[in-house]
């Protein structure tokens, strides 16, 4: 494989076996990074495991050429996202990129989602992508302390269902959602140890979203191949992105967004406490002013 901008990095790429995952473990692999490829081997509602995906992926990477290796540990307990850190210092002598990508979809409306749709979507997503991001920063903690400078990246994976919202995904959306409010956290705390924390909202054609009507007629249009959101996280792993931090960025097809998150719009205020009849003209008026929410696109007024 040839230099690339990721060259001699040593990165872990969580749900990797298949999808986005897997083109992301595949691109850093050719742009130079030794590569930790991460996956249970389940389905996509996390059911079952495989050795067979993460270590296939290893082998398509080994035979072009690059540097990889397998590991089929459950990221969604603090043991196994301990060892998938570890696997990566163990094995190469460092960690410089963690990519957070794992996760499981069970959809259902509200009133019919069961207590364990909820914990098993809410564990995979959000606690794996902490679990992961915590073993990975006391590491980068540890290695400053002893007088190392890190140049170290964190690439999480929210969604535009829990950036704007999405009817039939209320465990993974607030899971995506509360991902990016970590981004914003984790890139506040760990600027000082010389780690960047960004996401992406990425919109592609995967196993999780193959049965979506509304996205087989968009790949129709567009490319929305798992390969088209991968160069931005090579990117975003790489040194020239030193930079950039505490960002979310939408990927599309071949479109990048700075997702802009919430910040004040209209206000009211007064001199006394309010009343509650006094609202019933203050809050529909403060509504009226503001943008309206955009649609699960990120879009408003249709556009």
């Amino acid at each position: 494989m040839s230099e690339g901008v990721v060259e001699g990095r040593i990165a872990v790429v969580t749900g990797a076996g298949n999808g986005i995952g897997r083109a992301h473990a595949l691109a850093f692999a050719a742009h130079g990074a030794k590569v930790v490829v991460n996956d249970l081997g389940g389905g996509r509602d996390g059911g079952g495991a495989s050795a067979g995906p993460a270590q296939s992926v290893v082998e398509e990477i080994v035979a072009a050429g690059g540097e990889a290796v397998a590991n089929t540990d459950d990221i969604s307990t603090w043991e196994g996202a301990g060892r998938l850190v570890q696997q990566a210092v163990a094995t190469y002598g460092g960690l410089d990129v963690l990519v957070n990508n794992a996760g499981i979809l069970r959809d259902r409306m509200i009133v019919s989602m069961t207590e364990r749709d909820w914990d098993s979507v809410i564990a995979v997503h959000l606690k794996g992508s902490f679990a992961t991001l915590h073993h990975a920063a006391a590491y980068w903690r540890e290695r400053g302390k002893s007088g190392h400078d890190n140049d170290a990246r964190v690439i999480n994976t929210t969604s535009p269902s829990g950036i704007f919202g999405n009817p039939g995904q209320s465990n993974y959306g607030s899971a995506k959602a509360g991902i990016a409010s970590l981004t914003l956290i984790a890139a506040a705390e760990l600027a000082r140890y010389g780690v960047t924390v960004n996401a992406i909202a990425p919109t592609a054609l995967t196993r999780l979203t193959e049965d979506i009507e509304m996205m087989k007629q968009a790949a129709e249009i567009q490319d929305l191949t798992p390969e088209a959101i991968s160069p931005l996280v090579v990117w975003l792993g790489s040194a020239a992105s030193r930079e950039v931090t505490g960002r979310v960025f939408g990927v599309v097809g071949n479109r990048i967004t700075v997702l802009e998150g919430w910040g004040n719009g209209p206000t009211a205020g007064a001199d006394t406490r309010w009343t509650p009849e006094e609202l019933s003209s203050v809050v529909p008026n403060l509504v009226a002013k503001a943008a309206p929410n955009a649609d699960v696109l990120g879009n408003r007024n249709g556009a």
